[in-house]
Parts: structure tokens; sequence; C-alpha cells
């Protein structure tokens, strides 16, 4: 049975369901994007062992997005110091501008607030993340100060990267 943390006339927001890792997995495939089924089958087993708490965002009845909470994260600048790191808030293009990402967001650092007073993300710096920048920085996020990482190490200044998914920025927010 899922549990649910928000629910209004349009929108639902309630925990994970093994049958919704494919469901994830289908759209991103639509979308041109090269998912792996076993990361959210995986968000579903770690849910299920409460190292993360998956929210699954359904408008109109239907899954329309997701954001995951990592409870003690192991990655970026506050790995293994007991703050919570929001991982992966998508919200589906074919409902875009409908308050979802943000409704998404207040839930789960309402989650946050009970284990931390910090919570923590990384975001792209390439534009393909530019909404996710604006919205992270207008919701009080903002950058750790150490500078931006790939492949899940610290960049040094002038080393070699490529402006992928894998170049991220961290930031925080006090809750």
């Amino acid at each position: 049975m899922s549990e649910v943390y928000f629910s209004n006339s349009n929108l639902l927001i309630r925990s994970m369901e093994v049958d919704d890792a494919k469901i994830i997995y289908d759209t991103y495939l639509s979308y041109g994007w090269h998912p792996s089924l076993e990361t959210y089958d995986n968000y579903y087993k770690e849910q299920e062992e409460n190292k993360r708490k998956v929210f699954i965002a359904e408008y109109e009845g239907k899954v329309s997005g997701l954001c995951t909470l990592v409870l003690n994260s192991t990655e970026g600048p506050w790995a293994g110091m007991g703050y919570p790191e929001i991982v992966d808030l998508t919200v589906f293009f074919h409902v875009h501008n409908k308050g979802i990402g943000n409704k998404l967001l207040d839930v789960v650092e309402r989650e946050a607030a009970k284990v931390a007073d910090i919570v923590y993300l990384a975001v792209g710096v390439h534009s393909g993340y530019g909404a996710a920048q604006r919205k992270y920085v207008k919701r009080g996020y903002i950058p750790d100060g150490s500078g931006v990482w790939y492949q899940g190490k610290q960049l040094e200044q002038y080393a070699p990267c490529c402006n992928d998914d894998d170049l991220l920025l961290f930031m925080s927010k006090k809750i």
C-alpha cells in the first residue's frame, strides 16, 4: 500500500509502487533517452530498505513524474554526513508548467526536514538543466563552493571534462 504525501483534485504524490519502474522506464525511452530499468527497480528496492524515499507524482490519475530522497548520501561534498540528497527530480514533458515539480520539492523538503536541517542536490550545468537551475535558485538553494563535479569527483581547475549529464554543481538549502 502506497503512502500518500499530498493529494488534491488533480495531483497525487505517493510512494513508489513496484509497477512504476516500468512506466518511468518506458516514458524516458519514448523521449529518446537511454534509461536503465534496473535504476528504477533499485529505487523501489531502496525505498523498501528505507535507504531512499521515492515520490511519484500522478497528474489526473497517471504517473507524471518523480523525485527521490537519499536519506544518507554517499556522493558529493556532504557524503556520509547524514544529510539527505534530492536525486532525480523529473516531470514528464506532457505535464510541464502545472506546478508538479514545485509540489514534489515541497513534499521532499518536508520529508528531508524530518531527518536533518540541510538538504542538498546536484544539478547538471549544461543548458538542458537550465529550468532546473533556475527553479533551485528561486527555492533558496545555493552552490556549496566546491565548484563542479564530474563523474563523481570534484573537478580540479583546468581538468578536462565533457559537458554531459555527469558534470554537476552541488547546492544546498537550510530547511
